[in-house]
């Protein structure tokens, strides 16, 4: 005979099992590297012309960011948005580049 709590257990896992995982939680952007692009900019004295113009793939390059392995540039505009720029720099992994000033 299945004691009632067994089998209000049961019922819980079950139900619990029914549902599926638990939703994974988004990624956290990364703010640390985007700060730190910043300062590049800033101690550059870029980030006025960056803010205005965006920022040429070539003076990128000349400052040590290289293409991700497998990115695609494509659809990507140059001199590339400062607002582009950022969110790239918070995309982690997901990145289009790799920024030398990021962990």
């Amino acid at each position: 005979m299945i004691k009632p709590a067994t089998a209000a257990l049961a019922a819980l896992s079950l139900a619990a099992l029914a549902a599926g995982p638990a939703a994974a939680a988004p990624p956290r952007p990364d703010v640390e590297c985007q700060k730190a692009g910043l300062s590049v900019l800033r101690e550059a004295g870029l980030l006025p012309a960056v803010a205005k113009d965006g920022l040429a793939i070539e003076t990128a390059v000349s400052v040590g960011v290289t293409v991700r392995d497998g990115a695609d540039l494509s659809g990507v505009p140059d001199p590339i948005p400062l607002s582009t720029v950022l969110a790239d720099h918070r995309a982690g992994d997901d990145s289009l580049f790799v920024y030398p000033w990021c962990g």
